[in-house]
């Protein structure tokens, strides 16, 4: 009897020596940390598609054994399925290439602290994936941050590792270095691009910049008498300079950018190359009453509003969005 006895004491003993070994005072296995990056944005409900594009592209396993510091710029689901994406199930089996393209273009070496940044537009940042922009600005009483003109919603989420910043965009990697050759690269603004090329303006959008394109799409330049590519061809290159330079702006602006610098009218102008300037009125967000989240734009001859088709296109050398009309100097 004493014998079971001595023998179930030292069980007993060995089990909670074992259980010392494997478990820390947190309750947590000892030399596992689950606060790693990856696993906190597991953790997330609402990061559930970030993670399966993690999983999908491997970067989680650098994520779980790196010591970083990482800084990983996290969309969440509502901003994966606007743009198209789905759900965790969809990225998991969707395009392995484009998937890893995304995961890497939001992970950053490094910890950036985005609140501590000057209170400056569009600073130079860089990502796995290339360059990205960020800004620092005060708007009203909010202090906002953005990247690639997508809004930081949550800021500075600590991990083991590095930090976590939820956006509410999915922020596309730029494959085009130059302005030029991502309009030649859009199948909707082929006349217009054919008028930068006759214009001569080519060279200069091509050049160092940054600047700005809102490149009217192929409808409206046909609303506004250019019909066809040879039609273009054949046009006086002085008559397409003005029309050109009067849809380039000269800096990089990002849509956000104008929401957080114009002022308590919701209207602003823009300078643009030519010297005239556009008029722009921020558009209400209607799932956030009292927040603007497009614009439009009005040039100094124009009877209505155009509308945006695409935005936020980054480039090597400036930003590239899409319109519906052309802006007009003249009525």
């Amino acid at each position: 009897m004493k014998l079971k006895k001595t023998i179930y004491f030292f069980s007993v003993l060995c089990l909670l020596g074992m259980n010392s070994c494997v478990k820390d005072d947190s309750g947590q296995a000892s030399g596992y940390d689950n606060n790693k990056i990856n696993l906190v944005v597991a953790d997330n409900f609402n990061l559930s598609v970030m993670s399966a594009a993690l999983r999908r592209s491997g970067i989680d396993k650098s994520l779980q054994t790196g010591d970083g510091p990482y800084t990983l710029l996290a969309p969440s689901d509502l901003a994966f399925n606007n743009a198209g994406y789905g759900d965790a199930t969809s990225v998991l089996a969707g395009n392995g290439s484009v998937i890893a393209g995304i995961a890497n273009y939001h992970t950053m070496d490094g910890r950036y602290e985005l609140n501590r940044l000057p209170y400056l537009f569009n600073q130079e940042l860089r990502s796995r994936g290339g360059k990205m922009f960020a800004t620092h600005w005060i708007k009203g009483t909010d202090t906002v941050l953005t990247i690639n003109g997508a809004r930081v919603l949550s800021a500075n989420i600590p991990a083991s590792n590095g930090l976590i910043q939820v956006i509410n965009l999915v922020l596309t990697p730029y494959t085009h270095d130059r302005l030029g050759d991502a309009i030649a690269a859009d199948k909707d603004i082929t006349l217009f691009s054919q008028a930068l090329k006759t214009s001569g303006l080519l060279e200069t959008i091509n050049g160092t910049g940054p600047f700005t394109i809102f490149a009217p799409n192929n409808a409206a330049m046909q609303a506004r008498g250019y019909q066809t590519v040879e039609q273009i061809l054949n046009t006086d290159p002085l008559q397409l300079k003005e029309l050109v330079d009067y849809h380039v702006v000269r800096d990089r602006r990002f849509v956000y950018d104008y929401i957080l610098s114009t002022g308590s009218s919701n209207t602003t102008k823009q300078a643009m190359l030519n010297g005239n300037t556009v008029n722009i009125r921020l558009l209400p967000d209607p799932q956030a009453p009292g927040s603007f989240n497009s614009l439009s734009l009005r040039g100094i001859g124009n009877t209505s509003d155009i509308a945006l088709v695409k935005r936020d296109i980054l480039t090597g050398n400036g930003v590239l969005h899409v319109i519906n009309g052309t802006l007009r100097i003249t009525q």
